[in-house]
């Protein structure tokens, strides 16, 4: 039994800006902005949605698939996935593009500016979920637009059902694309200000939302996470990091934990608990894909966390 994570593969340059952004955006001059960060902190750092996920999840002891686009500089990232015992079966190079970039600046409050170039990852349109394997769940995560929109009704077709991740992927997509997917998707999950964005491009409030799909999920950040389904509202603590370093992929590592229970068929108590220590767990760390534990670990974990076992 397999998950097969569809989304993007990106080099990750992250940048720390010893300062906060409001002290130099100034609001009334927004018209005319021109502004520069000295970033003396700087790593590059393997990332893309769908590389964090897997890696996340490869931890929790599964063994994800990936399902993307990417360019002709992805070998020493294809070494990093074979490294981590990653499959590259259902990632295809393109010789005449580049893997994902991402330029992410993070200041002291640990707002974030991101720049970032699709490259290859425009092309995902190009890979089709594959039919008669063992895949039995998988997740649409952020990637091109016509190939996010195909891989849902794809999965859809085929009966597995998946996840779909909007992220920072939503605005490309009108009401009534979004409404598209939730009628395709089993589950949804979103952060705070994509909930928001959902709701005001589709008319419908959260509820609403949540009648489209098995489950909706809002994570909140600090403030934990809520898991609306079956009519009811069920509130997921946060668990508590040790340090707070880099946000940056957090909420990757948190739907690695979804996936994690919804393989495992544990209720969503349990498994939003775990997407919620994945979540501290990857904070606690610089870069994405930089932490690491066993299963046996995580679990002591999980008890010392929330007082209970899974």
């Amino acid at each position: 039994m397999s998950v097969l994570i569809c989304g993007s593969m990106a080099y990750d340059t992250i940048m720390v800006f010893h300062d906060k952004f409001r002290n130099h955006i100034l609001p009334e001059k927004v018209h005319i902005l021109n502004v520069s960060f000295l970033v003396p902190v700087m790593r590059r750092e393997y990332g893309g949605c769908a590389g964090n996920i897997a890696y996340n999840l490869k931890l929790l002891d599964e063994e994800p698939l990936i399902m993307a686009t990417v360019g002709h500089d992805f070998e020493p990232y294809a070494q990093w996935l074979c490294q981590c015992g990653l499959s590259s079966e259902y990632i295809r190079i393109l010789d005449d593009n580049y893997t994902g970039q991402a330029y992410i600046t993070t200041d002291e409050e640990d707002n974030q500016i991101t720049a970032f170039h699709p490259g290859a990852m425009n092309f995902s349109h190009l890979n089709a979920v594959p039919a008669n394997t063992s895949i039995t769940l998988g997740i649409v995560s952020p990637d091109g637009k016509d190939g996010m929109q195909q891989h849902a009704a794809q999965f859809a077709e085929l009966g597995i059902p998946f996840i779909f991740d909007p992220g920072q992927g939503m605005p490309m997509f009108s009401g009534e694309e979004l409404l598209k997917f939730l009628d395709l998707a089993t589950w949804v999950t979103l952060n705070d200000y994509e909930s928001e964005l959902m709701q005001e491009r589709t008319g419908l409030n959260l509820e609403e939302l949540a009648d489209h799909v098995e489950a909706l999920i809002i994570t909140l950040g600090a403030n934990g996470s809520k898991i609306y389904t079956q009519g009811e509202c069920i509130d997921i603590p946060a668990a508590k990091p040790s340090a707070l370093l880099d946000p940056t992929g957090c909420g990757d590592a948190y739907r690695a934990g979804l996936l994690y229970g919804l393989s495992n068929e544990l209720d969503w108590s349990v498994t939003g608990r775990i997407a919620s220590l994945m979540g501290a767990i990857k904070i606690e760390h610089h870069g994405t894909q930089n932490h690491g534990f066993t299963l046996t670990a995580f679990k002591q974990r999980y008890k010392d966390s929330f007082g209970s076992s899974f």
